[in-house]
């Protein structure tokens, strides 16, 4: 080494030999600091500005600039002092002031019950199994979105156990515990069928009102469920059930469909029936009615002139029960004045037809 050229033997470069290095005597640094910078100044100015720097640089760490997305939460000595908007600011340097930035606008997206890992799904049965209204076990897998709401950045550092660690543990036990809550009051066909978007509408407000209640200053956006299905043990079973159950509703809707179709026919048949019998009435009553009528003027024809009328109404019922029958009327009065002959009928004698009565 260089060190060793002078023939000083095997002399280290704080000249020790080859003892190990020991570290340099600071009051030699410092001497000969003052001598290649403090030539042209005195020794006691050096100092002041030294620590000039130092404070200048130390307060320049306290400018911070907080992003469109994010709210910055100022701390002196770990208790809170106050929220500041997006742009520039600035606050005590560290250990005095400090600042945490969190984002409140980015939607944060969790899972409960299972676990992406790639393009793969794990399940996580101690989160997605549980009990419904009617003893039954249900599996159940739930996508959760929230966000930081605006004003909350410091209720959601504050109120919630390490959130830069474990930033979704609230939000995740909120979820388990309010979906479990409302499977518990519902019937496993429910949750397996025409239930799933109710289940989802009142887990939302559930879970929203359990974060409300801890000040956790979070959002929820959405609760999807990604999966309802009974458990692996007793799958076939309920397919079996699933199975009967689209027999039952396709049975129904084919009977339905019998009845849309004959109801109708059955309908018009009864109403063409009820028009007819209406108009028979209508008309056996107008016919009654006409009749009457037709009695009534009789009957004042009969009180003014009985002989004429008995002789009239006589020979017209003879006309309608002889029809088409040579009819000889004699009078009462003039039956001994009858001269009876006998027709015939020789050739060139005409054929007596009737007698005349007189």
């Amino acid at each position: 080494m260089a060190w060793n050229d002078n023939g000083g033997g095997s002399q280290g470069p704080w000249g020790q030999g080859s003892n190990p290095p020991q570290p340099p005597d600071m009051d030699e640094v410092i001497r000969i600091a003052r001598e290649r910078f403090g030539k042209n100044m005195p020794g006691k100015k050096f100092f002041p500005i030294l620590l000039g720097i130092v404070f200048t640089l130390w307060m320049m760490t306290g400018i911070y600039v907080v992003g469109p997305d994010e709210e910055g939460v100022v701390v002196r000595w770990g208790r809170y002092v106050e929220t500041t908007v997006p742009g520039p600011h600035f606050h005590l340097p560290f250990p005095i002031e400090t600042v945490y930035k969190p984002k409140v606008t980015q939607v944060q997206r969790i899972e409960v019950g299972y676990r992406t890992r790639g393009r793969n799904t794990v399940d996580v049965p101690a989160e997605s199994l549980m009990l419904t209204g009617d003893e039954n076990i249900i599996d159940i897998d739930i996508s959760i979105q929230y966000h930081i709401k605006p004003g909350g950045a410091s209720n959601y550092l504050f109120n919630i156990r390490n959130p830069p660690r474990d930033p979704h543990k609230a939000v995740r036990n909120a979820g388990e515990s309010a979906i479990r809550q409302v499977i518990g009051r519902n019937t496993i066909d429910t949750a397996l069928t025409s239930g799933k978007d109710k289940i989802q509408a009142v887990t939302k407000l559930t879970m929203q009102k359990i974060l409300d209640n801890y000040n956790s200053g979070i959002q929820i956006i959405a609760v999807q469920l990604q999966q309802v299905a009974p458990p692996t043990e007793v799958i076939h079973a309920f397919k079996d059930v699933a199975s009967a159950r689209e027999d039952r509703e396709r049975a129904v809707n084919e009977a339905q469909g019998y009845a849309n179709d004959i109801l109708p026919k059955a309908k018009g048949e009864a109403a063409r029936q009820i028009q007819e019998a209406e108009a028979y009435k209508t008309a056996k009553v107008s016919r009654a009615q006409g009749d009457i009528h037709r009695f009534l003027a009789v009957l004042d024809e009969y009180k003014k002139a009985k002989e004429v009328t008995k002789t009239r109404l006589y020979i017209e019922t003879m006309e309608e029960v002889l029809p088409g029958i040579n009819k000889v009327i004699i009078g009462s009065k003039a039956s001994n004045g009858v001269l009876p002959y006998l027709p015939l009928g020789g050739k060139g004698m005409p054929k007596a037809e009737e007698g005349v009565g007189r």
